[in-house]
């Protein structure tokens, strides 16, 4: 193989009570990769549509984690790299972590598959350092193994695919405005109360058991966050209005997608997430903010080859 072309889907991360542990991973929305070998040793990041990012490899999130896994294996052939952005950057959404996990697959494809899925994302978090400044795997994980994955720990890296319940869609809103991940970081806090803990510990595993045994309810009155959402929701315009039409018109939960601004639904069925959707979309209206909105079912897959 010389050639691979790749879907690398769009990630919702955090899903309110897991910080930096928890994520999923979308279907409907992802940018479009290809990854080429070359006689030129290296990495070179050959051709940016649909965003203005910068071409140079040590200072692209794809650049950086493929470097990260040519250092560790060494071919004898180069890689050129395009990208195709769909995701819009700041999002919330899993921009850089669609490109990171994108260039580590094609190029561990390319190389006969000398790593797993799982391996894979070590190398797709150095991409994710140099975006928001700290190696976290939320996004990257769901987007190279799909489903839902569990971070159980960073050290050593312990990841778990959960496969999501049947029935289970997700709506998401992304209003058009910027929120840099790493300016998000900053605003939270470094120390929590016990209280809040024990709260989001319980909201945590309750949701890890509702997606384990289908229970449609107990995801319900898990998808609640006590620490993070306080602090970000009010970068993002209408916030609250939104999550309150979303449970209204029949959503499990709601709560912000990664660092934001784009904020997520989870609902029972196809037709109350396109219900949400509707509803949320005429409530927006009114901001003026350009904004979209995706309903997806969650990709059990992650990456995808593209024929």
């Amino acid at each position: 193989m010389e050639q691979i072309k790749l879907f690398c889907p769009a990630t919702i991360a955090n899903l309110s009570c897991g910080f930096d542990v928890l994520g999923l991973c979308l279907d409907t929305i992802g940018d479009e990769m290809i990854v080429s070998k070359t006689a030129n040793k290296g990495i070179r990041i050959t051709k940016i549509t649909g965003a203005d990012l910068p071409l140079e490899t040590i200072n692209n999130v794809a650049g950086v984690a493929a470097m990260a896994m040519l250092d560790e294996i060494q071919p004898d052939f180069g890689i050129e790299i395009d990208i195709h952005k769909k995701i819009k950057a700041g999002s919330g959404i899993g921009s850089s972590a669609a490109s990171a996990a994108g260039a580590v697959f094609g190029i561990n494809e390319l190389m006969g598959k000398p790593f797993s899925r799982k391996e894979l994302v070590r190398f797709a978090m150095k991409g994710e350092a140099l975006a928001s400044g700290s190696e976290h795997a939320d996004n990257v994980a769901p987007a190279l193994v799909g489903g839902f994955t569990l971070v159980r720990g960073y050290d050593p890296l312990d990841i778990i695919k959960i496969d999501s319940p049947s029935e289970l869609f997700a709506t998401v809103i992304h209003p058009q405005i910027e929120l840099k991940t790493s300016e998000m970081r900053a605003v939270l806090e470094p120390l929590v109360s016990l209280k809040s803990a024990i709260k989001q510990w319980g909201n945590l595993g309750g949701l890890i058991a509702g997606l384990y045994t289908s229970d449609y309810d107990l995801i319900h009155r898990s998808l609640h966050d006590e620490i993070v959402e306080p602090l970000r929701g009010k970068f993002i315009p209408k916030f609250e209005l939104i999550k309150g039409i979303a449970l209204k018109s029949g959503a499990l939960g709601a709560g912000i997608s990664g660092s934001g601004p784009s904020i997520y639904a989870l609902s029972k069925g196809l037709e109350t997430a396109e219900k949400v959707a509707f509803e949320i979309n005429k409530a927006y209206l009114d901001t003026g903010i350009p904004f979209e909105i995706h309903v997806s079912k969650i990709n059990s897959e992650g990456i995808k080859i593209i024929n």
